[in-house]
């Protein structure tokens, strides 16, 4: 090695050993994660009002689409990307070498949309859409899969506290946008549109500042010998190969899902399952926030072959993740017809039950996301892709059954049956996914099923309480706001002893809850500058 790329190693190490911890970096994407919350309850509460059922419909239907069309291209390769970087964060090659691979997905979805107006197949993909709006959508899915490499990469070299800031900040640009676009009364689904656009792209240019001033990016896309990218193509298609026929699985069931959603029920049901989705995912952001990073952790031990390390990983952050989502997803369900009297009006007043059903999903979003990236930090794509295609196959059928109109032999249950069905699928498929990790890490696989069933009926049971209690105070002298809030005290405030007095019962340790409480009092310092 000459004296240049020694130079550059260790400036790289040195760079690395200043990295944020990972308590540190967890807990910004927290905090980002609560003040995200709340802007995208003003988001939420003014664009589905404004675009009503069916505009917003169009919009869930269409950004669906593309995103799962993304996917299918990606084929995995963005996490076996993300974690290669992990492992081997001063090879700048690899870097380059994504940079093409994402020009070439970018340049299929071009051409496949192209195709299917060539054609003019166009309609029997995306029923009863314009072309304008179809244009806008592929280009919205590229720009999201772009923000998701770059904010995966920025945690993969340790630089997460910075990009968090940025999120708020486009979060924050979101809200005025939006708020300015309901003042002038320019609501509607092309300026929705044209919103997207400017927060990501926002994102990623702030990205890429970041990482390049913090030295992680070369400063030009390096020319590699054919030797070296046939390398890189044997270690991605070793590690992506067997998600190729995942993928192509995946996106079939899942445009499925929603092209029979817009066929047999038309924007109005795709609108009340795409607004029940959107509230459901900001329960999602706090757990989501540690999953990269985990994933990350996982990488790392993994390629020092300390299984112990993957195990105590799992098994300390998992009840944590668990309840955290579980808090956020109860209140939610208790609180379904009041949140949508607040977020969509009386419009949206017939997706009570898919929002009920899916307020639920991010619990298993979380257990799911961090299943799968013990597979996929230990290279086990193989295994973890069998459990999910089966899924998968055994979710198209009932698909049907609760979509189709009774004439069809069907539920005809509109968004509602799509709700059961979405949640159904990811309970069996993830406590499969948990039960293959318990006998990697070797922990036991009751303990959790039973976390999960207690910490959920324990956190509901609270909730309604909450909200009965709620109800009886306040009676008619309140508006849906104010109950939300006071029930929103109560529920935290009886959450808040039983796991202080009791955090055995949500199986966590009193550590985690000192070390929660220290965090938020040594950030509640650094903003005030004075003692607590």
């Amino acid at each position: 090695m000459d004296t240049q790329n020694i130079i550059l190693e260790d400036a790289f190490c040195e760079r690395s050993a200043r990295g944020d911890s990972l308590k540190k970096r967890w807990f910004y994407k927290f905090f980002a994660n609560v003040i995200g919350l709340g802007m995208s309850f003003i988001t939420q509460a003014i664009i589905p009002r404004g675009l009503g059922p069916v505009s917003y419909g169009n919009f869930s239907f269409l950004s669906s689409f593309f995103g799962q069309a993304v996917s299918f291209f990606d084929m995995g390769t963005s996490t076996c990307f993300y974690t290669r970087l992990s492992q081997r964060p001063k090879e700048r090659e690899l870097i380059s070498f994504y940079l093409y691979f994402a020009g070439f997905v970018t340049l299929g979805i071009a051409i496949f949309v192209t195709l299917t107006m060539v054609t003019a197949t166009y309609p029997k993909f995306w029923p009863g859409q314009q072309v304008f709006y179809i244009y806008l959508a592929a280009g919205c899915g590229v720009l999201t899969w772009a923000v998701q490499i770059l904010n995966n990469m920025a945690d993969a070299y340790g630089v997460t506290v910075a990009a968090e800031k940025a999120k708020v900040l486009q979060k924050a640009l979101g809200v005025f946008i939006v708020v300015s676009l309901y003042v002038l009364h320019q609501i509607n689904l092309a300026n929705y549109f044209y919103f997207q656009y400017v927060v990501l792209a926002f994102l990623i240019v702030s990205f890429i500042f970041i990482m390049k001033r913090g030295g992680y990016l070369p400063e030009r896309s390096f020319g590699m010998p054919i030797s070296k990218v046939k390398n890189y193509l044997k270690e991605f298609y070793d590690y992506s190969h067997p998600l190729v026929v995942y993928s192509i699985i995946g996106v079939i069931a899942n445009i499925f899902d929603r092209w029979l959603l817009q066929v047999f029920g038309g924007s109005a049901q795709q609108g009340f399952f795409g607004f029940s989705l959107q509230i459901s995912a900001l329960c999602f952001l706090f757990a989501g926030a540690l999953t990269p990073l985990l994933m990350r952790e996982f990488s790392i031990s993994y390629a020092k072959k300390d299984l112990k390390e993957m195990g105590r990983l799992f098994q300390r952050h998992i009840p944590v993740l668990l309840f955290v989502t579980a808090f956020l997803t109860c209140f939610m369900a208790s609180q379904t017809g009041k949140i949508i009297r607040l977020m969509g009006g009386e419009k949206y007043s017939n997706s009570f039950w898919p929002l009920f059903i899916m307020a639920f999903y991010p619990i298993y979003q979380v257990y799911g996301q961090i299943c799968g990236s013990v597979f996929f930090a230990a290279d086990k794509t193989k295994l973890y892709c069998n459990v999910g295609i089966f899924f998968l196959l055994a979710g198209i059928p009932a698909t049907y059954l609760f979509i189709a109109p009774k004439a069809y032999f069907g539920l005809d249950s509109g968004a509602t049956g799509l709700a059961i069905k979405t949640i159904l699928m990811p309970i069996l498929g993830v406590n499969v996914l948990l039960y293959l990790n318990a006998k990697i890490l070797r922990f036991s696989f009751r303990k959790y099923l039973f976390n999960q069933l207690s910490t959920t009926g324990l956190l509901l049971i609270g909730a309604f309480l909450a909200s009965a209690a709620t109800n009886l105070i306040l009676g008619n002298l309140a508006g849906n706001l104010p109950k939300l809030l006071l029930g929103g005290v109560f529920y935290t405030s009886l959450v808040a002893a039983s796991v202080y007095f009791f955090p055995g019962i949500f199986a966590m340790r009193n550590d985690d809850i000192n070390n929660i409480i220290q965090i938020g009092l040594d950030k509640l310092k650094k903003i005030s500058g004075r003692r607590i």
